[in-house]
Order: structure tokens, then sequence, then C-alpha cells
């Protein structure tokens, strides 16, 4: 298996500004990544053109959108894979959809299935009702979302359709930490896979606190980086 370089984006976001936000992430990358061939795989958080918002009808985009013509440019300028989800309108209904977009300008989704009831975010939106498996510079690797991370079944690392990258994006709040924190690593455990975990920073327009606590552990859960509450 080929090494894999993971650029892993935590950030603060602009509410409901996805202009401001996309120009923000594009600043960051090219302070970040001087050039392409520095990285194999570019990881933004969940929602991240607008914080995760339940105001889906004001602020979702079309699919296909601007956000994912943004990411294509990003993904051909750094001859690397940009994922992370977006607030996105499709067929009638609200999704809170994960691109995964390849340099060559192809892309794939997933739409998040596990729904934070507690947020009334099964009421907005339309849950997902299948996993992506993508095939990457050697590696298999299983793209997720947020509250995902607390169903192990549905991360669960299968004889028939294995991976050895679990990837999370998320908005993670503050107060609920240190449960990313041993989520990720139950999860790389039992999964005996890479895991990746990208969170957001700052406030939210709800008054809501993010930490951030993107990592990266290995299988045996153990942190091969981790990027604490700073702007990476």
């Amino acid at each position: 298996m080929n090494d894999l370089t993971v650029s892993l984006v935590q950030t603060t976001l602009h509410w409901h500004d996805p202009a401001a936000n996309r120009a923000q992430l594009a600043d960051s990358l090219a302070s970040a990544l001087p050039g392409a061939g520095l990285t194999d795989l570019i990881v933004l958080p969940e929602m991240f053109t607008t914080g995760f918002s339940m105001e889906a009808a004001a602020q979702a985009e079309s699919y296909p959108g601007p956000t994912l013509d943004w990411m294509r440019e990003q993904a051909v300028r750094y001859n690397a894979v940009v994922t992370g989800s977006v607030l996105t309108e499709a067929e009638g209904a609200y999704f809170n959809r994960m691109l995964w977009v390849r340099p060559d300008g192809t892309h794939s989704s997933y739409d998040k299935r596990h729904l934070f009831r507690l947020a009334g975010e099964h009421e907005v939106y339309t849950a997902g009702n299948y996993r992506l498996l993508e095939e990457w510079r050697g590696w298999r690797i299983r793209p997720l979302i947020c509250y995902d991370l607390r169903f192990p079944v549905w991360s669960r690392n299968s004889p028939h359709e294995p991976y050895d990258l679990l990837l999370y994006v998320a908005n993670w709040p503050q107060p609920r930490a240190e449960i990313w924190r041993t989520l990720l690593r139950a999860r790389a455990i039992e999964n005996m896979a890479y895991t990746v975990g990208v969170n957001r920073l700052g406030v939210d327009g709800a008054g809501q606190e993010y930490s951030g606590q993107s990592a990266l552990l290995n299988i045996h859960g153990e942190y091969l980086a981790q990027a604490g509450n700073l702007q990476t």
C-alpha cells in the first residue's frame, strides 16, 4: 500500500456565507500547500460553506452548484481529492451531502445517514440510504459524516467491502469534545483501520461553540496527528 498524505482543514466558518467560506478556505490551502503534489487528500469540515444549519430552505445550494465547481478547481490545483459536506437541495429534498471530488473533475457523493434527532435534523434533511467506498492512490476509503460516528454498525469494516481509512467530517460541539475523541479511537480500534476526524472551530450563528480536536489515528487508536484547537 502506498503512502497517503492527508491534509486536515480545521477552521472557523462564516455563518451562512458560502462565498466568504470558499475564499477563506482557498487562502488557507494556498498558504499550506504552495504547489501541486504535496498532498493526496484534502478534508474539509461538515457543512463547510454555511456551518451546521437548520435553515435549509434559505441556505441550501443546488446540486450540482458553485461549491462543487470550487472543489473541482481546488482538486485540479493540488492534484488531490477534495472532500467535505455541503448543505444541498436536490430532487425536491434537502441533504447533508458529502462530496468526493477528484482532480480529473469527476465526483461521488454520500448523504448523511444518521441525522441528529435532538437538533431536529431529521425534520429538515433527508437521510441517505447508501455508503460510499472510494479507492484513491492505493487506499480504500470510507467517508462518513458527524453523527454517523456514534453508530458502529454503519462504520463497520466488512470482509465483503473492506477499507483502509475511515473518514469523518463534523461540526461536533465543544461540550462533547471528549466523546468525539473517544469514539474516533473506538472506531479505529474496532475496525483496525486508519481513522481521520475533521471538525470545525469557533462559534456558529446559533451560539454553539466548537473546539476542533481534528485527528489522524492508526489502527491501534494511537494518534499520528492532532490539531487540538488550532486553525490548520
